[in-house]
C-alpha cells in the first residue's frame, strides 16, 4: 500500500457565502414549509383561516356601538355585529344585579386580588406574603359586606390556635399530636365561649359596617371570578394532601383518600352543583340559611381537587426513588423531605397539568348557570329575553369568551414562564 502524500499546488476557487436569512424566515421554512406534506398542510391551513376570518372580520369590524336597540342596529346595517348590546349591558355583564353605588367594593376586591398574589407569584415580593394570607377575610367582607368584626374574630382565633400549637410544643415541650388536640380544642372552645360576646362588644364600642349584599345579586363575571378563584386557591393544597394521602402506607388514610378521589372523579360536576343548590339543605339543620355561593365553591373545590390530586400524584411518581433515599440519608423526616426535596420537584413536574386543571376549574364556573346563578352565560340569555335586545346571539358571545379568554391566556402564559424559570437541563 502506498503511503506517498498528496499536496495541491493550485488553490480551490472561493465559494460564494451562504445566503443569510433572517430568524423569521428561517422559522417559517423549518416549521412550516419543511417537506410536502408539512407544506400542503400549512396552506390547508392557511385557507381554513381565510375562510373563518373573511366575513368575521369585517362583521366586528364594522360593528354599531350607537344603537339603542337591536332594531336600530338593522336599520343601520343589518350586515355587521350590534355591539350596542355590550354597551347598554356591560354592567351587568360584568357585576350581574350588584348595586351600582357599591360598583367600587368589586373593583377594590380586585384590584387587591393582584397585590395578594404577587407574593406568591413573584419571589421579590415573598416578604408581604402575610397579605396574602388576611386577603380572603377582606374580600369576604367588601363583596358581601356587614360588620368586620365577625371577620377579624375569626383571623383571632386562628392566631391565637396557632399560638397554643406553639406554646405547647415548645414551651411545654409536649408531643406534636398533644399539641395539636390542645390547638384544636381551643379553637372550638373560642368560638363557643368567646366569639360571639368578642363581637358583640366590638360592634357597639366600635361599628365598622359595609351595606349587605345579598348573595342572589351577584352575577356577571364577578360571580366566575369569586366562584373560580376560590376554588383555584383551595382546590390546590387539598389536592396536595389528597396525592400524599393516596400514597401513604397508612391503609386507612389511603383508602379514605383513594375513595374520595375515585368517587368525585366519577360524578360530573353539574350533580354536585345540584346537590349544592338543592340536596344540601336536606342534610342540615332546620332554619339553619348556608349560602348558596358558598355551598357552590366548596362543590367546585372538591371536584377540582380529585383532579389537581392526581396531577400531583403523577409529578410524585415520575421524580426517581433516588430523592427520597438522598432525602432519608440526611435525616429529613418525612414531612421535611417532603416540603424540601420531594414535593418542589414533583409540582415542577406537574406545571402544565395544575395549570390545565385551574383553566378547566375556571371555565366550568359557566355551570352555576344550571342552577339559575346568574353567570355571563345565564345573564347572556337574560340580555336576550329583553324585546330590545331579542335576537342578539353572536355579540354577546363573542365578548364572554373574550374575557375568558384573557383570563386563561393569563394564566397559561404565567405557566410558561415558570417552566421557562424552572428549568434545569439543557434540553
Amino acid at each position: 500500500m502506498s503511503n506517498i502524500s498528496f499536496v495541491r499546488e493550485k488553490e480551490i476557487p472561493q465559494s460564494p457565502p451562504p445566503i443569510t436569512e433572517s430568524n423569521a424566515i428561517r422559522w417559517v421554512r423549518q416549521n412550516l414549509f419543511s417537506g410536502w406534506l408539512n407544506s400542503l398542510l400549512t396552506i390547508l391551513s392557511v385557507y381554513f383561516i381565510y375562510v373563518c376570518l373573511r366575513d368575521f372580520i369585517p362583521w366586528a369590524y364594522g360593528g354599531i356601538w350607537t344603537a339603542n336597540s337591536i332594531r336600530e342596529c338593522l336599520d343601520i346595517n343589518p350586515d355587521v355585529a350590534c355591539f350596542s348590546v355590550i354597551g347598554a349591558r356591560w354592567r351587568q355583564l360584568l357585576f350581574g344585579f350588584y348595586p351600582t353605588e357599591e360598583y367600587w367594593r368589586p373593583i377594590l376586591t380586585f384590584v387587591l386580588l393582584f397585590i395578594s398574589i404577587a407574593p406568591v407569584l413573584i419571589p421579590r415580593f415573598a416578604r408581604f406574603f402575610w397579605f396574602s394570607l388576611i386577603y380572603p377575610g377582606i374580600a369576604v367582607w367588601l363583596l358581601w359586606g356587614g360588620s368586620i368584626w365577625p371577620v377579624f374574630s375569626i383571623y383571632l382565633a386562628i392566631s391565637l390556635t396557632g399560638l397554643v400549637f406553639f406554646l405547647a410544643k415548645n414551651k411545654f415541650k409536649l408531643s406534636s399530636g398533644f399539641s395539636f388536640t390542645a390547638a384544636i380544642l381551643f379553637f372550638f372552645l373560642y368560638f363557643i365561649f368567646i366569639a360571639g360576646p368578642f363581637i358583640a362588644l366590638f360592634k357597639y364600642i366600635l361599628p365598622i359596617n359595609l351595606v349587605l349584599i345579598e348573595s342572589l345579586q351577584f352575577g356577571g363575571f364577578l360571580l366566575s371570578m369569586i366562584v373560580g378563584f376560590s376554588g383555584i386557591a383551595a382546590s390546590f393544597p387539598i389536592g396536595i394532601l389528597l396525592a400524599l394521602g393516596r400514597q401513604s402506607d397508612l391503609p386507612l388514610v389511603k383508602m379514605i383518600c383513594v375513595g374520595f378521589i375515585e368517587f368525585i372523579r366519577g360524578v360530573p360536576l353539574i350533580t354536585l352543583l345540584f346537590v349544592a343548590s338543592v340536596l344540601l339543605n336536606y342534610f342540615l339543620p332546620p332554619g339553619t340559611s348556608f349560602d348558596i355561593i358558598i355551598r357552590v365553591i366548596i362543590m367546585v373545590t372538591i371536584f377540582s381537587a380529585a383532579y389537581m390530586a392526581e396531577v400531583i400524584r403523577g409529578g410524585l411518581a415520575a421524580l426517581p426513588v433516588g430523592q427520597h433515599e438522598a432525602s432519608a440519608a440526611l435525616g429529613l423526616s418525612y414531612w421535611q423531605s417532603q416540603r424540601l426535596i420531594i414535593m418542589p420537584q414533583a409540582l415542577k413536574i406537574s406545571i402544565p397539568g395544575i395549570v390545565n386543571t385551574f383553566i378547566g376549574l375556571f371555565k366550568d364556573t359557566t355551570l352555576v348557570s344550571i342552577i339559575s346563578l346568574l353567570d355571563p352565560v345565564g345573564l347572556a340569555s337574560l340580555i336576550r329575553a329583553d324585546q330590545k335586545w331579542n335576537g342578539i346571539y353572536w355579540e354577546l358571545y363573542v365578548a364572554i369568551g373574550l374575557m375568558f379568554f384573557i383570563c386563561c391566556f393569563g394564566m397559561s402564559q404565567y405557566s410558561q414562564y415558570l417552566e421557562r424559570k424552572l428549568k434545569t437541563d439543557n434540553s
